[in-house]
């Protein structure tokens, strides 16, 4: 199983960005699939995430109304639209697959991609 993340990168406050992760090992249809991040000095934190249970969606409450999650399962892609950014969005970004929506959930990563907000 191998996940590629990208689209990172430097945006202004209020900009936005969109990420992608391509997935290949897997079928999508059958996993919990999600975006963490990490800022310096912090945990990782689940950012949004898609159940494998029911296809119900999980966002933080610090992205809630300005980040969407979505699929696309003929590309085996995950994507994370981002709107409104803020400078603590700034991270490293990580794309994750696995049981359930959570950090031990989770059994294949892909490699971080960074998002700066910044003026």
């Amino acid at each position: 199983v191998q996940l590629q993340a990208f689209g990172g990168g430097l945006v202004q406050p209020g900009g936005s960005l969109r990420l992608s992760c391509v997935v290949s090992g897997i079928t999508l249809d059958y996993y919990a699939i999600g975006w963490f991040r990490q800022a310096p000095g912090k945990e990782r934190e689940v950012v949004s995430c898609i159940s494998s249970s029911d296809g119900s969606t999980y966002y933080a409450d610090s992205v809630k109304g300005r980040f969407t999650i979505s699929t696309d399962n003929a590309k085996n892609t995950l994507y994370l639209q981002m709107n409104s950014l803020k400078p603590d969005d700034t991270a490293v970004y990580y794309c994750a697959t696995g049981t359930g929506c959570y950090f031990y959930g989770m059994d294949y990563w892909g490699k971080g991609t960074q998002v700066t907000v910044s003026s």
